[in-house]
């Protein structure tokens, strides 16, 4: 199985041989997008031992319709790209490998980031707008990241034992977001219908008043403009110059620290509510490019969160890579896990080819 990760900038790529109910991976790497998804997995097939029996792609928003992986046919695809608009940095980079695959002549699985979302009570999942508004055009949070916040989930069961914890997921990185789990499944998030909504990202604002939106367009920003502007030119980028965390940490000027400020302000505001919402937790996770390797910013946020009784371990040299961020007594824990996306797509996507699974792709 070939699994193919689309972001908005790059798509990873991972192979992987299933054997008696296992999964060996074989080889991975990382391509950047270009206008011409044909040449980036001509690339990706020159990399990989032999051709795929069976593809699985990532797709960010799945909407109301997909809430479990899905073998794709002409209609799902379809369907696919009429989702494009709910995430629009990273659907329709998605749907156009999808169709740059077809040439392989292969079954292809998708796997949805929204799916693990999909739990959520109605008093998370809706808007306070008009119900015909809602109805007539799809309003809800859906809720991202969810494939990474699965796989630490499952990973953080396999480190403890405990197969229906209660934690505070924190997936940070370009894209960030937070999910509250009540035994095993989410009841909160913090992205919205689209992923910007919640925590402060590389390129997004997250949370935003409304009202600042329609000032803007008042007062003449097109639509087209306002989306360039909220998807690829606000967030730390916008505070700082740069959305690189790594130049961030080096760096010692003002803006650089507001923006590390806001950045970890957000976070904890985010926990605290949640853990508010679960009634305690025993665990937060923290996961995502930032999350497992900026090491102050992880300590930045677990020293704001004593009251919640939390002890930060000193910061360890080398950095802990995959386990305990908390010292011994701490009344809740704090962890570090590597998210493994391509596995757990992979699992998923394998799960999707057993007959008796495909019913389980229904509208809630």
């Amino acid at each position: 199985m070939l699994v193919l990760n689309c972001g908005s900038a790059t798509v990873k790529f991972a192979l992987f041989l299933s054997h008696r109910d296992t999964l060996q991976e074989v080889t991975r790497g990382t391509m950047k997008v270009s206008d011409n998804f044909t040449t980036v997995i001509e690339q990706v097939l020159a990399q990989i031992p032999e051709g795929p029996d069976v593809v699985a792609h990532r797709i960010v928003n799945g909407g109301a319709r997909f809430v479990a992986p899905v073998l794709i046919d002409d209609g799902v695809f379809t369907e696919l790209e009429h989702l494009a608009e709910l995430a629009p940095l990273h659907n329709p980079p998605a749907v156009a490998v999808i169709a740059a695959c077809r040439s392989l002549g292969v079954p292809m699985v998708a796997v949805f980031d929204s799916a693990f979302h999909h739990t959520l009570p109605e008093s998370a999942y809706h808007y306070a707008l008009p119900r015909a508004l809602v109805k007539t055009h799809g309003l809800r949070r859906y809720g991202f990241h969810g494939i990474s916040h699965q796989s630490v989930l499952e990973r953080y069961a396999e480190l403890t034992g405990n197969s229906r914890p209660t934690v505070v997921s924190l997936h940070l990185g370009s894209g960030a977001s937070a999910a509250a789990i009540r035994e095993g499944l989410c009841i909160d998030t913090s992205m919205g219908m689209t992923p910007l909504e919640g925590l402060l990202m590389g390129t997004r604002a997250g949370d935003l008043d409304p009202g600042v939106l329609l000032h803007l367009l008042r007062r003449g920003v097109a639509p087209g403009e306002l989306d360039q502007i909220l998807n690829r030119e606000s967030g730390l980028l916008a505070i700082a110059g740069t959305s690189d965390m790594r130049e961030l940490e080096r760096r010692d000027d003002e803006a650089a620290k507001l923006a590390l400020e806001m950045f970890t302000c957000r976070i904890v505001k985010y926990i605290g509510a949640y853990l508010a919402v679960l009634g305690g937790a025993e665990a937060l996770i923290f996961t995502g490019g930032i999350g497992e390797n900026a090491v102050h910013v992880r300590h930045r946020v677990l020293k704001r969160l004593a009251w919640a009784g939390v002890a930060p371990d000193d910061i360890s040299d080398p950095p802990v890579r995959e386990g305990l961020l908390t010292a011994p007594g701490s009344r809740m824990q704090a962890w570090v896990i590597p998210t493994r996306e391509e596995l757990l797509i992979a699992r998923s996507a394998f799960a999707a080819l057993m007959p008796q699974s495909r019913s389980a792709n229904e509208q809630p």
